[in-house]
């Protein structure tokens, strides 16, 4: 059998170019290359050189249209004993190849070339080619004979026309020949045999025919003799390009065949008159034509079988024309709509393999096969079928069968999905015509996948196993390292540890074999994932920088490392990937995971980053990974120059060799793994923790830019504060970095920002430009904030809980070196980024003071009757009148007890102290100068109460007296919610006026609270305040308004003594009287409202019983003037007052208490009075004063 066989292969003349003297084989491929282009000569450019001695046989040679058909042998090949049966397998012409500079004796390649040709003694035409000559050679070549041609030194393109020239003399001259040969068979009889044919010959045969044969076996024999000898020229008419003469001798020899039962040779001529049929319709596209060749195939199959005969089979056979036909049909109807028909002449093929005698057949065969199927796309089977040839050379013992099987099941690799990454990598660049590499660039993924799918996994360890025994054998070190990697890292979990330990062992003694450092493109163990790109410290944070605007910081909030996010405000996002800035001169790190899947120690001799850009120096670093495994490691490196870095994986040397390891690989890995078709996961395998998939950002290196480091002095621990408590820290600022710090901003961010006091930016600005390598301190007063009731519960635990709490502000700092000038930037320059410092300010707030409960407490204190009437605490504006401080001090602390109070507020502050500290608490209260005129010149002062102390794990009461913030006027404004008035107008009106009222009601509230201060104090430096704002206001939720507003009246009692009544000499208690003597009183009522108060006003004497002793048969105090029902009509804002005497009959303490009825109540009464029916009468009573009765009874 011969390979590459096809329909047209009986039209093809076979040359041999034979190499002659020394040549470099590379030169002899590119000479060989030259010949190729001449693979088909055009009749009509021959004719310069053709000369018809005699009329031609070739009646019908298409002059025009037709060509010669030229297959060049490198080489050459011995005789074929089948050249008698088919004309195209004799070795018609033989061109000898020569290399001049290397073969200057031009006689010796002349001899060299004429035992050359002896060879090949079918070759009608020889001759011999020179290439670069030398002058000498020029001229002596010319008369060294007709057979030697030398090509004078040009560039290829000439070359290639003056080859062209020759090419053409050498098809004159062969059609010459044909023409000569036809002459001669028609001429003469010609004995023609194959193999098949019996050891006697037809001219014996005819000799002795006398003796046992009829005279019609005689006539047989002749007949099949003219019958082969017209299927011979009919090979010659078609090789001279004339079909329809090669079709005339073909029908001839086909009628004769059939007439001897030569069904070998009819077969035969069958074969020719289908090419014939073919070349002469090349032009046409006759759909019957399929149709005819298929049948006449058939036909030809048919009778190679006829011509079998078996006491031949174990010397030669027909069968390899059998199978050659089915081949040529195949390769004719080789289309993907006629899969079908030639999958079947394909798999008859393959059957009859088994019949066939000579290996090398078999061989040839397979090969065939394997292209066929892969032509029409079925790879697999292709495959399967390359595996058998690889099969056949590996049964021979010798190094090149050994390549040539290692070369077959490398092509094999890809439909079996173990193909190198290097095959992978050519094909996605290269497009090749053909299916088998229509999609290999869209099918990566894919392919990447799939080259573990677990229904191939056997068969492709199988292949694997192959090509590392045929890489063995073959001596080629790297194709067996590569072998076993591919095998060790895709079928760990199918391989025993004893085989992985195997497969280790080959690696290592592959690499034993290769020079030191030598790269692969199949990366072997560990499996490399990207783990992390570390976030940048927040002491790096890139900011964008807008050199236009005044806060050129503004916009530039990063995310992490990354300058751009998918959700930047008004910024498209073309990209899913973030882009991430890297700073000349400053290492970066990231994390990636190894894993070792099998059953033996890895020793990593190094790993470092795969950077193909340039502008990045990676670190290597060495490990040893135990079996069954992961470990997560950092590889960092320095960015060098300004420009993009693409880092696609990892460089490994590992078992003597150096690869890149893909993170993509992996990822697809991964992917399989979760779909289901990957045998195993390496990393769960190994114990490590399903991760989520990181994808690789868009890196760009910036030039090197300013680096602020910050830390506080005296230590970068938590900052442990009480509640309230205020301190001032100093930050330290320093540039680490070799840019100056020219531009700056200090602001803030997180929780709780009020308790960040003051910050001296005017410090850090002071100090720019701050250069690479100074420093500036920072001061800030801080001040904490109040613990909720999450952050007590947390309190109560340790403090490394507080200390991981996001309660604490930060400070950032946006920094910038040089600034492009905004007015004239240099054109395409970009302007550099600038950074980000955070400094968070970790803050551990602890619980100091507690509040256990406040509340609001009620007290009656009586007053006593005196000689003058009590000073409220108010004071109205008209007052002129001075007290001292002292006065006003023993007024806010104290309690006058000649004036007394009636429904005395108090606020009462449970504090506990649950510390080992001890605290003193000191309260104060604040005045505003409006309502104190005893301030003046101040607009506001504060008053201290006693400080009060609590021990540790105590508690202690504070009263906060609220007396003195009463309003001085009872206003209707806090009551306008009452007034209705009708209409839709004054409905809106009311609503308005409703929110006023409210909104002045919470004022005065929060007025009231802003005055009162709780302070604190522990120890000489730690100091605070309690934020009590929450606790008063619940205190005063429900009584704000009886806190706030005075009574509508106000009563009160006083002595009124003559100067003479009570002498110099008199020891009575100062607001006491006598019993038994007439006592002139009088009562003062004031109104505290602006509107006219009409009452009647009654006056009450008790006694320590608290029963009435002016009334009754048992009075025991007499009175003088109108006591009940006393008629008053009370101005607004003023005093009206009513005289009156008492007789006190038994000394004792008696009480005097005044009451009014109210008649003709206004709105603003009612509401102060809380009754909700306009019938219902007020009431308002005063606080009872003491009275104390001296003398005898």
């Amino acid at each position: 059998m011969e390979p590459d066989v096809s329909v047209e292969t009986s039209a093809m003349i076979r040359i041999a170019i034979i190499p002659i003297g020394k040549i470099p084989h590379q030169t002899l491929r590119d000479y060989y290359s030259m010949f190729l282009h001449h693979h088909t000569i055009p009749l009509s450019s021959i004719s310069s050189f053709y000369t018809e001695e005699q009329k031609s046989p070739f009646t019908n040679q298409p002059w025009e249209t037709g060509s010669l058909r030229f297959k060049f042998v490198l080489g050459g090949e011995p005789p074929s004993p089948w050249e008698d049966f088919q004309s195209n397998r004799k070795i018609l012409a033989v061109i000898g190849v020569f290399h001049c500079p290397l073969s200057p004796d031009l006689d010796s390649v002349i001899e060299e070339f004429d035992g050359v040709c002896k060879g090949y003694a079918s070759a009608r035409v020889t001759r011999c080619f020179g290439f670069f000559p030398c002058d000498s050679q020029l001229e002596d070549g010319g008369k060294k004979g007709e057979n030697l041609r030398l090509f004078p030194p040009a560039d290829r393109q000439t070359q290639e026309m003056h080859l062209q020239t020759m090419m053409q003399e050498i098809a004159a001259s062969l059609l010459m020949e044909f023409e000569k040969y036809v002459f001669q068979a028609e001429s003469a009889g010609t004995i023609l045999k194959t193999p098949l044919d019996s050891q006697a010959s037809l001219s014996s045969e005819e000799v002795d025919n006398f003796e046992f044969c009829k005279k019609l076996q005689v006539i047989k024999a002749k007949k099949r003799r003219l019958g082969r000898a017209q299927k011979t020229i009919g090979d010659y008419c078609l090789l001279a390009g004339s079909p329809v003469d090669a079709n005339a001798h073909y029908s001839t020899a086909l009628e004769l065949a059939r007439l001897t039962a030569d069904y070998f040779w009819y077969a035969g001529a069958l074969e020719g008159s289908v090419c014939a049929l073919l070349i002469d319709q090349l032009s046409l596209k006759d759909p019957s034509l399929e149709d005819e060749v298929r049948y006449r195939y058939s036909s030809v199959i048919l009778h190679y079988k006829k011509s079998f005969i078996p006491e031949n089979a174990q010397r030669v056979s027909p069968l390899s024309f059998e199978l050659e036909a089915n081949l040529k049909l195949a390769r004719y109807l080789c289309r993907k709509e006629l899969a079908k028909e030639v999958v079947d002449l394909l798999t008859s093929a393959a059957d009859g393999a088994k019949s066939l005698i000579d290996a090398t057949d078999r061989l040839i065969l397979y090969v065939e096969i394997a292209r066929l199927f892969g032509t029409l796309g079925y790879q697999r089977k292709a495959a399967f079928f390359s595996r058998q040839v690889a099969q056949l050379y590996l049964q021979q013992d010798n190094k090149l069968a050994a390549i040539s099987a290692l070369q077959v099941l490398s092509m094999t690799t890809k439909a079996y999905r173990v193909q190198s990454r290097a095959s992978i990598s050519s094909n996605s660049h290269i497009n090749e015509v053909g299916s088998s590499h229509a999609d290999s660039g869209k099918m990566h993924h894919q392919s990447v996948v799939s080259l573990f799918e677990s229904q191939w996994s056997t068969l492709q360890m199988v292949v694997l196993r192959e090509i590392l025994l045929s890489a063995v054998r073959a001596g080629d070190p790297l194709a067996a390292w590569s072998a076993a990697a591919r095998l060790l890292r895709s079928y760990y979990p199918l391989i025993t540890p004893a085989g992985q330990n195997g497969l280790a062992r080959a690696l290592a003694n592959s690499s034993e074999m290769l020079p030191s450092g030598i790269r692969c493109s199949d990366p072997a163990l560990p499996f490399v994932r990207l783990y992390s790109f570390p976030l940048h410290p927040s002491q790096m944070d890139i900011i964008k920088c807008n050199p236009a605007r005044e806060d050129w910081w503004a916009g530039s909030a990063p995310s992490g490392p990354f300058i751009y996010t998918p959700f930047s405000k008004g910024e498209p996002n073309d990209s899913s990937k973030q882009d991430l800035i890297w700073i000349v001169g400053e290492p970066v790190q990231i994390l990636v995971e190894l894993a070792n899947p099998c059953g033996f120690n890895l020793r990593v001799d190094s790993i470092y980053l795969s950077v193909h850009s340039g502008n990045f120096d990676p670190f290597p670093i060495s490990l040893d990974l135990p079996p069954n495994s992961s470990k997560v490691i950092t590889l960092s490196g320095i960015p060098t120059s300004v420009g993009p870095v693409t880092i696609p994986g990892c460089t490994v040397h590992c078992f003597g060799v150096v690869t890149e390891h893909l993170f993509r690989d992996v990822d697809n890995l991964l992917h399989g793994a979760a779909q289901g078709l990957v045998l195993s996961d390496p990393f769960r395998c190994c114990g490590s923790p399903k991760l989520k998939n990181v994808s690789v950002p868009n890196i760009s290196v910036v030039p090197p830019l300013p680096l602020l480091v910050s830390h506080v002095v005296g230590g970068d621990g938590a900052i442990v504060l009480y509640e309230g408590e205020i301190r001032e820290i100093h930050i330290s600022l320093a540039n680490a970095g070799t840019v100056p710090v020219d531009q700056a901003h200090i602001s803030l961010s997180g929780k709780n920002q009020d308790s960040v006091l003051l910050i001296s930016y005017e410090t850090l600005k002071s100090n720019l430009p701050l250069k690479p390598g100074a420093e500036v301190i920072l001061p800030v007063t801080l001040k904490a904030w109040k613990l909720g009731l999450v952050d007590l519960d947390n309190a109560s635990g340790s403090m490394g809980r507080q200390l991981k709490d996001s309660s604490s502000p930060s400070l950032l700092i946006h920094y910038a070196g040089p600034l492009t000038d905004c007015e004239d930037p240099p054109k395409g320059s970009a302007v550099a980024p600038g950074r980000r410092l955070v400094v968070p300010l970790n803050m551990c707030v602890l619980q100091g003071l507690s509040f256990v409960k406040a509340r609001l407490l009620s007290m009656e204190i009586p007053a006593h009757v005196g000689e003058n009437l009590p000073k409220p605490v108010y004071l109205e504006n008209s007052s002129k009148e001075a007290i001292d401080s002292e006065t006003k001090m023993d007024g806010l602390v104290k309690i006058d007890p000649f004036r007394g109070s009636w429904g005395l507020r108090f606020l009462e502050l449970e504090l506990s102290n649950p510390t080992d500290l001890v605290f003193e608490i000191s309260v104060s209260v604040q005045l505003d100068s409006t309502e104190d005129k005893l301030s003046a010149g101040q607009d506001a002062t504060e008053y201290g109460y006693p400080k009060t102390r609590i021990d540790r794990d105590f508690s202690a009461r504070v009263l906060i007296p609220l007396e003195h913030f009463k309003l001085p006027i009872l206003d209707g404004s806090f009551f306008m919610k009452d007034f209705k008035p009708d209409g839709a107008v004054g409905s809106r009106n009311s609503s308005f006026s409703e929110k006023s009222a409210k909104a002045e009601l919470k004022a005065s509230i929060n007025n009231l609270i802003s005055r009162i201060k709780v302070r604190w104090q522990s120890g000489r430096t730690s100091s605070g305040e309690l934020n009590i704002k929450d606790a008063i206001q619940a205190a005063l939720k429900t009584s704000a308004m009886d806190v706030l507003l005075p009574d509508p009246l106000t009563f009160g009692f006083r002595l009124v003594r003559n100067n003479l009544s009570q002498e110099s000499g008199d020891s009575r208690p100062k607001g006491s009287v006598l019993a038994h003597d007439m006592t002139p009183m009088e009562i003062v009522v004031r109104n505290n409202t602006k509107e006219m108060i009409r009452m009647s006003l009654n006056i009450t004497c008790r006694d320590v019983a608290g029963e009435n002793c002016v009334e009754g048969t048992k009075a025991t105090v007499l009175w003088s003037g109108v006591l009940n029902g006393i008629a008053i009509d009370a101005p607004p804002l003023q005093e009206s007052k009513h005289s009156f005497s008492l007789y006190f009959l038994v000394p004792g303490e008696y009480s005097l208490v005044a009451a009014a009825l109210i008649e003709d109540a206004t709105d603003l009464l009612r509401a102060r009075a809380k009754t909700n029916s306009p019938d219902e009468p007020i009431f308002c009573r005063g606080p009872p004063f003491h009275v104390r009765v001296i003398g005898t009874a």
